[in-house]
């Protein structure tokens, strides 16, 4: 029996969370997956009322016991500084050390696309992000805070490993999936040090696998050949900083935020699923929030953990719903969030 620990956050996480677990319950169902689900309410509402956001011992228990966490989404204007937010998604990130950040952008709907002329053919690709360096790190500081003379310093923390692994990653990932494109993406015309280290990296292993095309790219180079021509991308590997942009802007390439799956991986270890956008608070409690992102993430979930067939079902029965106009209206439709989950478990 593998368990899968889910924490749905704040606002709209809850439901679409919510949803998407309906829809993991059916096939569990449909397909007798031997899978255990246990929630819990790692969020804001504890936060404010106990203090807390990741409980003492969480990530232990979180390694030992589950073999995947799903993620709703974290944010509440009731904590402006978004402490409990940090402390549990970039703890969990951290603390796990899943250093892969996968982020799918397929398109299942030309209509969807704001590219002219483009078609499902054209947008189909997935964003390799490293994920637990970069200037994600929190190291820096300021000088005279607040004054007219403040000083602010980020530190962007790179090393060898963590570039070489995440690189190693990307090759693998293109080379289980038919030699596909490689594209690397740093931008070290501009910031030598750090991103030379990439470039160097990237250019040393390249030659061990001679079977996946591969090129470099500046970073300001992909975002405009991104939108240019999509078409030339199979698998796109970068830094952290980067990766979050570019996911975000292939999203929109595909019909928004709603469509956005992710994963956090560490391969062998326990690893977590999210979508990847936020809390929206102004839209949490009037079913109006698009599942489908949360939905598709309990596939790319259910394929880590070896369900090849069900991640299957999952991703046609999403995309039947889309083609369909069965969609929240942030995609043209008229149902809401729970209205959404039905539907697709009634085409599983």
């Amino acid at each position: 029996m593998k368990r899968i620990a889910v924490i749905p956050g704040d606002g709209i996480g809850v439901e679409v969370t919510a949803e998407a677990v309906k829809v993991l319950r059916a096939l569990i169902d449909r397909r007798g997956l031997p899978l255990e689900i246990v929630t819990f309410d790692w969020g804001a509402e504890r936060f404010l009322r106990e203090g807390v956001s990741l409980p003492d011992g969480a990530l232990e228990m979180l390694r030992r016991e589950f073999q995947a966490i799903l993620l709703g989404a974290f944010g509440d204007p009731r904590v402006p500084s978004n402490r409990h937010a940090a402390d549990i998604l970039l703890g969990i990130r951290f603390g796990l050390d899943l250093y892969v950040n996968q982020r799918p952008v397929k398109l299942y709907d030309a209509r969807l696309c704001p590219l002219k002329g483009r078609n499902e053919r054209d947008v189909n690709f997935v964003i390799l992000r490293e994920n637990t360096e970069g200037l994600y790190v929190g190291v820096g500081g300021n000088f005279k805070r607040g004054t007219s003379e403040e000083v602010a310093l980020q530190e962007d923390v790179n090393t060898r490993r963590g570039v070489e692994r995440i690189l190693v990653y990307a090759f693998e990932y293109a080379q289980n999936h038919g030699g596909k494109r490689l594209c690397m993406s740093d931008k070290s015309n501009a910031l030598p040090h750090a991103h030379g280290l990439w470039l160097r990296t990237f250019e040393e292993m390249r030659h061990r696998y001679p079977d996946v095309e591969s090129r470099h790219l500046y970073i300001d180079t992909l975002t405009t050949e991104m939108v240019r021509d999509p078409s030339q991308f199979d698998v796109i590997v970068t830094c952290n900083l980067f990766g979050d942009i570019l996911s975000d802007l292939g999203a929109q390439l595909v019909g928004g935020l709603g469509l956005a799956p992710s994963a956090n991986l560490h391969p062998g270890r326990t690893s977590m699923f999210e979508p990847v956008h936020g809390s929206a608070p102004n839209l949490a409690g009037k079913n109006l929030a698009n599942p489908l992102a949360a939905i598709l993430t309990v596939g790319m979930m259910l394929e880590h953990l070896g369900y090849v067939e069900a991640a299957g079902d999952i991703e046609r029965s999403a995309a039947e719903a889309i083609r369909a106009g069965q969609t929240t209206r942030d995609l043209g439709g008229r149902l809401g969030t729970r209205e959404v989950g039905d539907r697709v478990c009634s085409h599983l």
